[in-house]
């Protein structure tokens, strides 16, 4: 609730409070005209550094590399182009920072490894007194924690904990490729 507060009440408070006193210290219109200057060359600035980190994206996917930072400096991006669209100059100065290589480089580190480390956080379980050999949930036997593991999709197990091997055929061929092959 509090970030929503301070985005949507004291940010817009606080950039009317520096627009009055910017406009009476160099002039109604000069304050107008820098507004407008600003989002001009915010424009500008988005769009050479938006297309400088589309590149680089499609470099790392044409190498077979996941674009994860250049995925989070776009959005970085977005989010500083959305600003400096913001009449004020406190947003005009967020977005400028979320454009400059340098500190938007930092973001996008900070961004990912608290994504990383929140996603860890989230994905991790512990349940005391159930071991592998433990019977789970439903009376399986040879389940961690009750259930199939992830190493073992492939495999089936019967009533006794027993894996079920077997063959299989690819149903999607068509019946004309396998006599083909034949």
């Amino acid at each position: 609730m509090s970030i929503f507060l301070l985005l949507f009440i004291v940010m817009p408070i606080a950039e009317m409070a520096v627009l009055i006193k910017v406009g009476g210290v160099i002039g109604v219109l000069n304050t107008v005209g820098l507004v407008l200057l600003t989002a001009v060359i915010g424009a500008w600035l988005l769009r050479q550094q938006g297309l400088a980190t589309l590149l680089r994206a499609n470099q790392r996917l044409n190498s077979g590399e996941l674009p994860a930072r250049e995925v989070a400096e776009g959005l970085i991006l977005a989010v500083g182009g959305a600003l400096l669209l913001t009449p004020g100059f406190i947003t005009d100065t967020i977005g400028f920072l979320c454009l400059i290589p340098v500190t938007r480089h930092w973001f996008a580190a900070y961004a990912l490894k608290r994504m990383v480390i929140s996603g860890q956080s989230r994905n991790f379980q512990f349940r005391a007194g159930q071991g592998p050999f433990d019977r789970g949930p439903f009376g399986e036997q040879g389940r961690p924690f009750g259930h199939q593991s992830p190493f073992d999709r492939e495999s089936r197990f019967d009533q006794d904990g027993d894996i079920i091997e077997g063959e299989y055929r690819d149903s999607t061929e068509s019946d004309r490729d396998r006599i083909e092959k034949k």
